[in-house]
C-alpha cells in the first residue's frame, strides 16, 4: 500500500464512531427492539469487537437520507469531541443518486474530514461504492460511482486510512442480499459487511453469512408484478420525497449518539421477508 503513514494495528480500548447514511444507520435489517428500528453492518460489528475486546466503546451517528456534506456537517465534530480511535466513514451514496452531482468538489471536502479525523489520533475505514451492475434501478450511477471511488482510494493512500472495496464485494451482486427496496441490503447483506469490515480489522469472528441459495428471495427486477410493487412503494415515495426536498431521515436522530457498549450476540439465522412482500 502505497500510503504516507501506513494504518497501524487496531488500538485498544477501542473507540469506534460510524459515521454515514443509511447504509451504516443499519436500513434493511430490522430490529423493532433497537433505537429506529434496525440492526445493521455496524452493530454486528460492535458486538463483535467486544466479543473480541471486551471494554469496547461504540457510538453510531449515521442517519439515512443524509448526502456528504450533511454528514460532515452534522456528525464530524461530534464524532470529534468523542475522542474515538476508530472512525469508519461512508458518504456520498445519496450524492450520486441526484440528477446532478459534481464528484470532485464533494470529494475535496471529504478529504479535508479525513485529514482532520487522522490528525485527530483516529485510524480511519473508508468504503468504495457498490458497483450496483446492470440490472439495479441505479445502474445509471455506475460512472460516478467509479469516479467516487478512485478519490476514495487516493485519499486513502495519502492519509494512510484502510478501504472496505465494497465495489468489490460482488458476492453481493445476487440480489437475495438486498432487501426488498433494492436500495438496501437484507439483513444477510448486513452480516456479510460485517464478517467483511471485521476481517479488514483483523479481529477473529463467528459470523458464517449463509450461502445465497440458502437465503430467502428478497427482490427479484424483471417481474412484472413485483416491479410494479416496487415502483408504488419505493420508487414514487422516493421521487415525491425529491421533489418535496424532504428526507426519509428528517425526523431521525443518531442512533447512539454518545458511547455504547452492545454485547456479543448469536447471528441471526436470514428469516423471510415481512407480511405483504410479494413473491
Amino acid at each position: 500500500m502505497s500510503a504516507t503513514t501506513a494504518p497501524g494495528p487496531l488500538r485498544h480500548p477501542v473507540r469506534w464512531v460510524a459515521l454515514g447514511d443509511s447504509m451504516t444507520e443499519g436500513v434493511g435489517d430490522p430490529d423493532p427492539a433497537r433505537p429506529n428500528g434496525v440492526r445493521g453492518w455496524a452493530d454486528v460489528v460492535a458486538e463483535q469487537l467486544t466479543a473480541a475486546h471486551p471494554g469496547t466503546r461504540y457510538a453510531n451517528l449515521a442517519v439515512r437520507g443524509r448526502l456528504l456534506r450533511g454528514i460532515l456537517e452534522e456528525q464530524l465534530e461530534p464524532a470529534l469531541a468523542l475522542e474515538p480511535t476508530l472512525v469508519s466513514l461512508y458518504a456520498g451514496g445519496n450524492d450520486t443518486l441526484r440528477p446532478r452531482v459534481d464528484v470532485d468538489a464533494l470529494m475535496a471536502d471529504y478529504a479535508a474530514a479525513v485529514a482532520r479525523l487522522r490528525a485527530a489520533g483516529a485510524q480511519v475505514v473508508l468504503f468504495t461504492a457498490f458497483d450496483p451492475g446492470k440490472d439495479a434501478p441505479t445502474s445509471w450511477t455506475r460512472p460516478r460511482q467509479a469516479l467516487y471511488n478512485e478519490h476514495v482510494r487516493e485519499i486513502a493512500d495519502r492519509h494512510g486510512c484502510l478501504v472496505l472495496d465494497y465495489w468489490r464485494m460482488r458476492a453481493l451482486q445476487d440480489w437475495r442480499y438486498w432487501s426488498v427496496d433494492r436500495l438496501h441490503m437484507s439483513p444477510a447483506g448486513h452480516e456479510y459487511v460485517a464478517a467483511r469490515m471485521l476481517e479488514l480489522l483483523g479481529v477473529e469472528h463467528g459470523l458464517q453469512t449463509p450461502p445465497p441459495e440458502r437465503l430467502p428471495v428478497t427482490a427479484r427486477p424483471g417481474v412484472l408484478r413485483e416491479d410494479l410493487y416496487w415502483a408504488r412503494e419505493y420508487l414514487l415515495p422516493w421521487v415525491g420525497r425529491r421533489l418535496r426536498g424532504t428526507s426519509s431521515g428528517d425526523a431521525l436522530r443518531p442512533r447512539y449518539p454518545r458511547w455504547t457498549e452492545l454485547s456479543p450476540r448469536p447471528v441471526r439465522p436470514a428469516g423471510p421477508e415481512p407480511a405483504g412482500t410479494p413473491r
